[in-house]
């Protein structure tokens, strides 16, 4: 039997030389060229301005410092996420409010996010699990209801739609990660997009330490004094990952056909294994697929985890739920039993391996691994 890798990337001689390109001028940080992506992710998503950062965790921080959202303000978000999702809600001095997840999809219900509001409640932060889009335009009557803002974590879904809306088109800021798995990736990166202009503009002094003047204006200028004008970090992404995901973006469409056709054979392939529940979608979607996840309903989860590593299937687990992880059970009290399905999900998960040029024949091995490591 093959070793079949959990991911590999696509990467390779466009990515370098874009950034050989970049390595023969004089300048490396924040320039030209990141303003080059910025210009492209914010055409391909439909929205006025796109802010490269370090990451979507980044992103999300200066999104909440830059809508005045912090110490003795709530957050309502899901416990089905990476822990990156409610970090940045605590590094904005903000506490996270968990509403429990659809028990289908995994992705934040908006059914339930309007029992959770309080008078503290100053944003909704989904998540768009998987890949799957939540539900925006419901989200989005609830915020418009309660005076409060949006903040997608779309780290999974730059490629998705539903029901018309991509990333960033019913929200103050949708945010991206491009770390090494993603399906736009520079190893190590983020983005955020907005349609709100003046926000763009306080969002660009926090992602430099909230100084006037970047290197790259000192060096188109020449120099003349700046200013710090609030408090911002140091978030600001280099022309060298924005080379190499510049050339990404003739195949992303490509690469989402790709996908596409092996989830269809996937579901094909696991539908009739005993145990194994496939995640649903939704209509009126493009499901961005960044990973192929099926949940385990028959055995032990970490026992069919070895079972597929030593049948040589690399697979991994996302997510179990953040409330029970032991920072949040020590600083918040939660206890299993407070968010049911995310709960549920959380024991039965496993993303199977799962990139575009993944060979048809190995989705027919891992299947066969998958039902065996279950019976």
């Amino acid at each position: 039997m093959t070793n079949i890798p959990f991911y590999l990337h696509d990467l390779g001689d466009a990515e370098i030389e874009a950034v050989a390109q970049v390595l023969r001028t004089p300048f490396l940080t924040t320039g030209d060229t990141v303003a080059k992506f910025e210009r492209a992710l914010a055409d391909l998503l439909g929205c006025k301005h796109a802010l490269a950062v370090t990451s979507c965790t980044g992103a999300m921080h200066m999104s909440l410092l830059g809508m005045d959202i912090g110490p003795g303000d709530e957050v309502i978000t899901t416990p089905m996420s990476f822990i990156a999702t409610s970090c940045a809600i605590l590094e904005a001095g903000a506490t996270p409010v968990f509403v429990d997840v659809e028990a289908d999809t995994g992705n934040l219900d908006a059914k339930r996010i309007e029992a959770a509001i309080t008078s503290k409640t100053k944003a909704i932060l989904p998540v768009h699990l998987y890949g799957l889009m939540c539900d925006m335009m419901s989200i989005r009557e609830v915020a418009r209801k309660h005076n409060l803002r949006i903040i997608e974590d779309a780290a999974h879904c730059v490629e998705g739609v539903r029901s018309g809306l991509r990333p960033g088109q019913a929200a103050d800021t949708a945010c991206f990660s491009f770390y090494a798995t993603k399906n736009l990736t520079c190893g190590e990166g983020g983005a955020l997009v907005t349609n709100d202009s003046d926000l763009f503009e306080r969002l660009k002094l926090l992602r430099l330490h909230g100084a006037t003047k970047t290197a790259a204006d000192r060096v188109r200028e020449g120099y003349q004094h700046w200013d710090m004008v609030s408090l911002g970090w140091k978030y600001n992404m280099s022309n060298i990952e924005a080379a190499i995901l510049l050339p990404q973006f003739e195949r992303l469409g490509r690469k989402l056909e790709d996908r596409q056709q092996l989830a269809a054979l996937y579901a094909e392939k696991l539908s009739a294994i005993q145990g194994v529940q496939l995640v649903s979608s939704r209509p009126n979607t493009v499901h961005a697929h960044h990973l192929y996840t099926v949940w385990i309903k028959s055995a032990k989860r970490d026992l069919v985890l070895q079972n597929l590593r030593k049948l040589g299937v690399e697979a991994v687990v996302n997510y179990r739920p953040i409330h029970l992880t032991d920072y949040f059970v020590r600083t918040f009290g939660f206890q299993p039993g407070a968010f049911p399905n995310a709960e549920r999900i959380g024991e039965q998960t496993i993303s199977l391996p799962f990139y575009p040029f993944m060979p048809r024949e190995h989705v027919e091995q891992v299947a066969q691994a998958l039902a065996e490591s279950v019976s």
